[in-house]
């Protein structure tokens, strides 16, 4: 089948689509998009989260054909050229990156979160991110960096 949708602003077509093929699949295999990671394949860890149509999903459960016609946007997809959105600035400024397998799914919703709530709690935070698993962090630097993120969003 073939499937056509927007990434990242623009549009793209992919043919020959299997129809099991997951939406990470063809980000990563088809369209050349690596920063979703494939980690657990069965949506528990939150590494391949990207927005469809605005919401955080975990690109690996949702099934290719289900982006026709849909908007996707990646961790890629944030930046804006060279420049990095906040939200990653930040994760590199507090040292929130380590091996960097979790890192796009917690930087994307993190992302998701600050856009909802400009200036969050700790709590919502957490809450927030509890969909995403790390192994290597210990999860400070990544609070650290979502509150530096949102502080800085939120000043005037």
């Amino acid at each position: 089948m073939r499937v056509t949708f927007t990434v990242n602003g623009r549009e793209e077509t992919v043919d020959d689509v299997w129809e099991g093929e997951s939406l990470l699949y063809v980000l990563r295999e088809r369209v050349g998009l690596p920063g979703s990671k494939n980690a657990c394949e069965q949506g528990e860890c939150g590494s391949c989260t990207v927005y469809l149509d605005g919401t955080p999903v975990c690109a690996c459960l949702v099934a290719a054909g289900q982006a026709e016609g849909r908007r996707v946007r990646t961790v890629e997809g944030l930046a804006d050229g060279d420049r990095l959105d906040p939200v990653q600035e930040a994760f590199v400024e507090c040292g929130a990156v380590q091996c960097g397998f979790c890192t796009p799914g917690l930087i994307v919703q993190a992302h998701d979160l600050i856009e909802r709530v400009a200036r969050p709690c700790d709590a919502e935070i957490r809450e927030a991110l509890a969909g995403n698993l790390c192994r290597c962090t210990g999860y400070e630097k990544i609070l650290d960096a979502v509150r530096l993120a949102a502080a800085r969003k939120a000043a005037p």
